[in-house]
């Protein structure tokens, strides 16, 4: 009996003890709390309480097991949900744990919400648990839930109109559908409350009613005599019935008489470039005052004359025009943009800008000397000329375009073109060769262009003894013609002019030109044709319309050649109302020149009482063309590469730019997407906003320079050379000097990119060269749009022949005395050939600078190679790297820099191999080959005296066969 008592006392004591340890084991606190992912709730504004689907709970396995009513484990605290915690940037809600132990809490408004401000309301919340014991050690959270919360409205704004008066003007007898609009708006945030539904005249007893968009309209026709102003006050209703909390007054004045005149049409009219066809007049019509009109005409006039050269053309070269045109080769541009290769017209005043052509102006005082060679027409062959020309009533002195004289000696004049009280001549006399009679000598034409100060364009296509001018695409015959004798034979040069005319006997310039001048051209062997010459002078922009069907057989219209003006004729109103919709304005440039084209419609109207018919007055706006967005060309590529001095005098050459990249840009600006930025986490920014896209297009280049940096090209043994097949295969053209070369032509940028993938630069006498620098510059209508300047540099490696060993394995390798340098990063650095590379003295600093980051791998492996040759035994890792490759060492010459160790390797490669050990646990700290390769320049730079002595027991010196 008493061993019964002693088992049931231990029993109970197990049971104690074991209840013990499970209230010790619940005190772990092993799990995180769970919360679902994504909450959604709705509160209303200027209230707290927020519903949330699903309820806010937390729940915890590490919550404590309730057993027998008779014994609860309420010890510990672990498992119960102490809290949450929001996170985001200003968030306006806060988040209350109710029970503890069931982890249910709720989320409220910290203060009044307004829907107005922010409707939705996006933040994150994260649930915690209290710990381990009273101090609350070994806290947990759950993950981070999202949390949606949506404000409803309430309307409690009334509308309210956007004008605090509105006016309108009527002509008595007429009733409208529509006099004018008023509009209200709502503050509110919901669509049902902030819309207005419904307008409402307040005023009684007015002859007019509102509609629920606001358009006020007359019930009847007004008497000027009963009433010259009615006075109304209108108010506005929104969705929820709120009336707007001030009521609106609208005045409508009554006009007695009508005015005929053109209405409905804006005076500003603005052009976006690149959006085609714009019209001019979409709902402007002809007020006749109900007179009864037999017929109408309508002339229409841009004004561009101040644009350009009398409009909107194309900027590029006129040579490069001309060769768009269709015109032949041969052309040759005396008045050339200035540049290194095109410098005469340097010291001339020009329009300063490139949104439109460049011109040159001459103000009686300046002429230009074209350089010998440039132009070579014989007079016996067929050429043309033409230019661009303004120029405005002048003195009765003659005034010189082009000159062809004697360079000295003498002042004849060979051939010359020049204005003389307002007629245009064009001087030709014929070489001594032919036969002693007269030959037409002097081409007359009077024109009133010649002195209109307006530009024009003349073209000559001289096929002796004819000649024929076009100005402006129409033909012009000379009115006189005048014969004398060919020119005496002699040997005197001849000196091209421009501007003047230069008398050799005298060494002076006289006949200067007043006035402007562009495009000047000299093409011999063929005349342009009809064909080429409209397309010189034809615009691209201009007046155009596309007539409806319905209207096309009754009204009639009618353009002028550059298409800056048109007439419309017709005896329908209303059909010539839809014509005059359709009128609309074209400019087909990608790139148009900005500012503003007047407009002038002139009216005349036939009625069938003439004495009481009526004048319409003119009308008058104009077209605002908006600057394009200007393109941003980019070049990019390898700008540092290094060749051997052997390639350099090789027949290939070295090619310049072998990666270049031919890219253009524009930038836009947007709107923000303010919806979108709303719902966005509030842990982003909101006032950082992208505003500014940056978009990829395509364009023509018409030239690409490339020139040297620094001394000139020297001819006897260096030069730039360029594929000419593939120039001509593209219609390019190449200019070369000491200064570089110049491509120019209109083409795409494709076609530039693979013609200047081709450009090689060769050398020929490379001893004393260690480099060279080039500049890159391409550009668009002109000099309009001009790239960066992308420069190259190229190193030329120097070699020397390798001294020969029966057996290079068991020669101990020469090396040149030690010399300290500077450390210089060659990451850039595309090195050619460089196994080959010996140094010599003269050539240290640069070979070393040069090659030494590209050699090391190399020059280790070679040392690891000879000592092997040497050492009868050697470490595990060197066998297997020597294993890795397989050396061909019969003609291989190595240099090793001084300054770099086995040592210092040894314990690079080490450091790489454990940091290679670590990436394999560390899955966030990954090591670059970069931040490998700096480490090795950290060990390098330890104190010279450590290095010294380190290199003596390393290295052998054998410098018997080096030379100084």
């Amino acid at each position: 009996m008493r061993f019964r008592g002693n088992t049931q006392f231990a029993s109970a004591v197990g049971l104690v003890l074991g209840l013990l340890c499970a209230v010790e084991a619940a005190k772990v606190n092993k799990h995180k709390p769970w919360i679902e992912t994504t909450y959604h709730g709705i509160v209303t504004e200027n209230e707290d309480k927020v519903l949330l689907d699903p309820p806010l709970i937390a729940l915890d396995k590490d919550a404590p097991l309730r057993y027998a009513e008779s014994f609860e484990v309420t010890l510990t605290k672990e498992g119960e949900i102490c809290g949450f915690r929001i996170h985001g940037q200003n968030v306006p809600f806060e988040a209350v744990v109710l029970d503890r132990s069931t982890g249910e809490g709720v989320i409220r408004a910290k203060d009044k919400l307004d829907c107005e401000l922010q409707k939705e309301h996006t933040f994150t919340i994260q649930a915690y648990d209290c710990g381990e014991g009273p101090d609350g050690a070994n806290m947990k959270k759950s993950h981070k839930a999202t949390v949606h919360i949506q404000v409803n409205d309430i309307n409690e704004y009334s509308p309210v109109f956007k004008e605090k008066s509105y006016k309108a003007t009527v002509i008595e007898g007429k009733k409208y559908d529509s006099i004018l609009k008023v509009e209200a708006v709502d503050a509110d945030c919901s669509f049902q409350f902030s819309q207005i539904c419904n307008y409402e005249i307040v005023t009684p007893d007015v002859p007019f009613t509102v509609d629920k968009d606001g358009f006020i309209k007359n019930t009847e026709k007004l008497s000027y005599g009963k009433e010259h102003m009615y006075k109304l006050t209108v108010t506005a209703y929104d969705c929820g019935k709120n009336r707007a909390s001030e009521d609106v007054l609208v005045k409508i004045s009554v006009k007695p008489t009508c005015k005929p005149s053109w209405q409905g049409f804006n005076k500003r009219i603005e052009y976006e470039p690149g959006t085609g066809s714009l019209d001019l007049f979409p709902s402007m019509h002809l007020e006749t005052c109900d007179e009864p009109i037999t017929s109408i005409r309508a002339n229409i006039e841009l004004e561009t004359n101040h644009i350009g050269k009398g409009c909107d053309r194309d900027t590029y070269s006129e040579k490069s025009l001309h060769k768009l045109c269709g015109a032949s080769s041969g052309t040759v541009e005396l008045l050339p943009t200035p540049s290194s290769s095109a410098n005469w017209t340097v010291g001339l005043p020009t329009d300063n800008g490139h949104d439109s052509d460049q011109v040159f102006e001459f103000n009686g005082t300046q002429a230009i000397k074209v350089p010998d060679g440039m132009v070579s027409t014989s007079l016996k062959e067929p050429f043309t000329i033409s230019v661009w020309m303004r120029h405005g009533p002048g003195a009765h002195d003659k005034e010189t375009i082009l000159c062809n004289s004697d360079k000295t000696e003498m002042n004849r004049h060979h051939y010359s073109l020049y204005v003389h009280n307002c007629r245009l001549i064009l001087l030709l006399r014929q070489d001594p060769l032919e036969a002693e009679n007269y030959k037409p000598a002097e081409f007359h034409w009077k024109l009133d262009q010649a002195c209109d100060k307006e530009w024009h364009h003349y073209v000559l296509n001289v096929e002796f003894p004819t000649v024929s001018l076009f100005v402006d695409g129409t033909t012009f015959e000379p009115f006189l013609v005048t014969e004398d004798y060919p020119l005496h034979s002699s040997k005197i040069e001849t000196q091209l002019t421009i501007g003047a005319c230069w008398q050799g006997g005298n060494a002076r310039m006289t006949q200067f030109f007043r006035g402007n001048l562009a495009g000047l051209m000299i093409r011999s062997g063929k005349l342009e044709n009809k064909k080429v010459i409209d397309c010189l002078y034809t615009c691209k922009e201009g007046l155009d319309v596309q007539l409806p069907e319905e209207v096309a057989s009754a009204v009639k219209v009618e353009f002028n050649p550059n298409q800056s003006s048109l007439t419309v004729e017709g005896d329908d109103i209303d059909a010539f109302d839809k014509v005059m919709q359709h009128i609309s304005y074209l400019n087909s440039r990608q790139f148009p020149t900005p500012g503003i084209r007047h407009l002038r419609i002139s009216t005349t109207v036939k009625c069938f009482n003439e004495e009481s018919c009526v004048t319409v007055p003119d009308a008058e706006g104009y077209v605002m063309v908006l600057q394009p967005e200007e393109p941003k060309i980019s070049l990019s590529g390898i700008d540092h590469f290094a060749r051997s001095a052997a390639e350099f005098e090789s027949q290939e050459g070295v090619t310049l730019f072998p990666e270049l990249r031919i890219v253009s840009t524009i930038t836009r600006e947007v709107e923000a997407d303010t919806e979108s930025e709303a719902t966005e986490g509030a842990d982003d920014d909101p006032t950082v906003q992208e505003t500014v896209v940056s978009e990829e297009i395509m364009h023509n280049l018409d030239t690409c320079e490339v020139t040297v940096v620094g001394d000139e090209l020297d001819g006897e043994h260096e030069g730039l050379e360029v594929d000419m097949a593939k120039l001509q295969q593209h219609s390019l053209e190449m200019s070369s000097s000491n200064l570089g070369l110049v491509i120019t032509g209109v083409n795409t940028m494709a076609n530039y990119e693979q013609v200047l993938h081709l450009i090689r630069y060769k050398n020929w006498h490379t001893e004393a060269l260690f480099d060279r620098k080039f500049k890159l510059v391409c550009s668009e209508l002109n000099g309009r749009y001009i790239s960066n300047d992308f420069k190259v540099e190229v190193n030329v490696i120097h070699t020397a022949n390798p001294v020969e060993h029966a057996n290079n394995a068991m020669v101990q390798p020469n090396f040149i005395n030690p010399v300290h340098h500077a450390s210089v990063d060659l990451s850039g650095h595309n090195l050619v050939n460089a196994h080959q590379a010996s140094v010599v003295p003269s050539a240290a600093t640069i070979v070393i600078v040069v090659c030494v980051s590209f050699l090391v791998f190399m020059i280790i492996l070679g040392v690891f190679r000879i000592r092997a040759a040497h050492q009868s035994t050697m470490s595990d890792q060197e066998n297997g790297k020597e294993n890795e490759m397989d050396w061909d060492d019969s003609a291989l010459t190595i240099t090793v820099n001084p300054m770099e160790t086995y040592e210092d390797q040894h314990s690079s490669e080490e450091e790489e191999e454990e940091e290679e050990e670590s990436e394999d646990g560390e899955e966030e700290d990954d090591i670059t080959s970069a931040e490998s390769e700096s480490s090795e320049d950290e060990e390098g730079a330890e104190p010279e005296d450590q290095q010294g002595a380190s290199r003596q027991q390393q290295l052998e010196w054998d410098d018997s066969t080096l030379t100084y």
